[in-house]
């Protein structure tokens, strides 16, 4: 789920990230209709297990891109045709909700993109609607990138993420955390990182003592998941967490963190540390109002520091990680690919995955991900990273990036669990959950209920 400003950024987030990332609305409902019935049943990819064209064609063609609202996507397009100008680009652009929604439709349409913006796989691979990569990931020497980088983009023929074939690559590899208005941090006497959940709460309570909005978030279209993973993911072992999110048998989110992590998410709510009006306010709405100085945090992601720094200034605010429960305890954060992939039908699929190649190798195009969303480019781990300015909250970013995964601290987002979860189950009853509409307990259950059912497929 990764949500970006990229996101309506997506984890976008966006989040998304988003990461799996995340922000849906109402329309999304109809994903997993969707994803259960979309027209016809197209066969495998040929691309998934015959022969493929790694060097990149000589002919003119237009690659067709299915884009999420503020992706690098175009930027990336416009360097690669000034190195290959025989390779033009077609991008079309929609929000994170409607991509979410209406994806297999636009995988299984006649005119199907060649690359596609795609958070949730759900039953795209199950219905052969996307093209195997493990002929380029052999070609082109992905083996050299991180296990974990790739893990989230594979699934078997179980359907159980994390695992089999390749079927996504990322545009960027993204990161979770707090922005931290300095002025009021200073104003208040707060310096440096929490160190824990409760230091966090502390810094929330000298806020509304002083009559500063502790924190500035939204609900409408759901982008306050970010702060009730940012608690889930502290209060238990994130394997659990990730064996749900993967879809692994018996996996459930009915667990002691899940619980605790709905628990203190609604008696920050309670307390008065969200909006009064929490959920009227959009994903935009939420970054806008925290550049104008309406909050002293907010949770989000990579993908606004560089907006951020250009709205408020560098320096106005800093990035840090959501702190473990306990001191000096690991540093848990969402963080996933900003995922893409090829359709099952795409025209230039052999283009296309050079396309993707090269992101990952191409000084220049890397220097684009970094520079537009605050992103790791991720790819060969020995390949230099490019630089950023010194003081940004790019910068800062990254740091906490390489913390996280130094602390084998990455998770994905809980938004891109399933197809229709976002908008089915999180969105509209973490609505209730913040406004004493629902309990803990009964928030949980719906969660697991609405999973379960979704993977039945009824």
């Amino acid at each position: 789920m990764a949500l970006k400003s990229i996101r309506p950024r997506e984890g976008r987030g966006t989040a998304t990230p988003v990461r799996r990332r995340a922000v849906v609305v109402a329309v999304a409902a109809g994903a997993l209709a969707l994803a259960g019935c979309a027209p016809g049943t197209p066969a495998a990819s040929p691309k998934g297990s015959g022969k493929v064209d790694l060097k990149l064609t000589s002919d003119k063609i237009t690659i067709k891109i299915q884009d999420e609202t503020g992706f690098p996507v175009g930027d990336l397009a416009a360097e690669f045709t000034k190195q290959h100008p025989n390779v033009t680009f077609k991008i079309v652009r929609d929000s994170f909700q409607n991509l979410t929604a209406n994806a297999p439709r636009l995988l299984a349409g006649a005119d199907a993109p060649d690359l596609i913006r795609l958070p949730t796989m759900g039953d795209t691979v199950k219905d052969g609607l996307l093209t195997n990569l493990d002929p380029y990931f052999k070609g082109y020497g992905w083996d050299k990138f991180s296990v974990g980088q790739l893990a989230p983009s594979r699934m078997s023929t179980e359907g159980v993420r994390g695992e089999g074939s390749l079927y996504q690559m990322g545009l960027g590899y993204s990161v979770t955390g707090i922005y931290v208005n300095e002025k009021y941090a200073k104003r208040l006497g707060l310096s440096g990182a929490p160190a824990t959940i409760a230091e966090l709460e502390g810094w929330m309570a000298k806020a509304k003592a002083a009559k500063i909005l502790p924190v500035q978030i939204g609900m409408q279209d759901g982008v306050g998941t970010f702060a009730l993973q940012a608690l889930i993911n502290q209060y238990g072992d994130k394997s659990d967490l990730v064996d749900w999110m993967f879809n692994k048998p018996g996996a459930t989110f009915d667990t002691e963190a899940g619980l605790k992590g709905a628990t203190v998410f609604k008696k920050w709510a309670d307390a008065g540390y969200f909006p009064s009006d929490v959920n009227a306010i959009n994903y935009t709405t939420m970054v806008s109002n925290f550049h104008a100085g309406k909050g002293l945090l907010m949770f989000d992601g990579n993908w606004d520091a560089a907006g951020t720094d250009k709205a408020m200034g560098q320096g106005a605010a800093r990035f840090v990680l959501a702190p473990p429960a306990t001191a000096g305890g690991p540093y848990v954060a969402m963080g996933a690919a900003n995922s893409f992939a090829i359709p099952a039908k795409a025209k230039h699929a052999d283009a296309t995955a050079y396309f993707l190649n090269w992101i990952h190798t191409d000084p220049k195009a890397r220097q684009i991900i970094i520079d537009v969303t605050g992103a790791s480019p991720g790819g060969d781990p020995s390949q230099a990273l490019p630089k950023a300015k010194d003081g940004s909250l790019t910068a800062q970013v990254l740091a906490a990036s390489a913390q996280v995964g130094s602390d084998d601290g990455f998770v994905d987002f809980m938004a891109n669990t399933t197809a229709g979860i976002y908008a089915g189950a999180f969105q509209p009853d973490e609505q209730k959950l913040l406004t004493r509409r629902m309990e803990p307990k009964a928030f949980v259950d719906s969660i697991q209920e609405y999973y379960v059912k979704e993977l039945a497929g009824s």
